[in-house]
C-alpha cells in the first residue's frame, strides 16, 4: 500500500471514529468538545475528498472552507457561514485562552444547531463526494 493509499484510509477510518465520538459527547452533555469533535470529522472527510480528488497529500489547515474549496466542492452561501462557525470549534477547543469563551457559548441550543449542522454536512459529503 503506497504512502497515499494509506492516507486515504486514515482520513476515511478517523472522520468516522471522530463523528462517532462526536455523537457520544453530544448524548453526555459535554457540548465544547463535541462541536470539537466535528470540526475534526468534517476537515478529515475533507482531507479525505481531497487525497481522493487529487492523488495528492492534504494540506496541513484547519479552515473548512478552504479545504472545500480545494476538494472542488460547491458548497452554496449556507454551508460557507456554517463552516466558517464550524472551523471557529477548531481553535476554541485546542487553546486555554479561547475556551472560557467557548464554553460559555455551548449552550444546548447552540451545540444541538451545529451538531445537526455538522451531521447533514457529513452526510451530505458522504453520499455526494467520498466515491467521485
Amino acid at each position: 500500500m503506497t504512502q497515499l493509499q494509506k492516507t486515504v484510509v486514515y482520513f476515511q477510518e478517523s472522520a468516522e471514529r471522530d463523528w462517532k465520538m462526536a455523537q457520544k459527547l453530544f448524548r453526555s452533555k459535554d457540548y465544547a468538545y463535541c462541536l470539537f469533535f466535528c470540526h475534526l470529522a468534517l476537515e478529515k472527510l475533507l482531507k479525505y475528498i481531497i487525497v481522493v480528488k487529487t492523488d495528492k497529500a492534504a494540506p496541513y489547515i484547519h479552515d473548512l472552507v478552504k479545504l472545500a474549496k480545494l476538494a472542488d466542492i460547491a458548497i452554496g452561501a449556507n454551508k460557507t457561514t456554517a463552516l466558517k462557525e464550524i472551523t471557529t470549534f477548531n481553535i476554541a477547543g485546542r487553546y486555554d485562552d479561547e475556551k472560557q469563551a467557548f464554553y460559555a457559548k455551548c449552550t444546548k441550543p447552540y451545540a444541538q444547531k451545529y451538531f445537526n449542522t455538522s451531521r447533514d454536512i457529513f452526510l451530505w459529503l458522504k453520499k455526494d463526494y467520498r466515491k467521485k
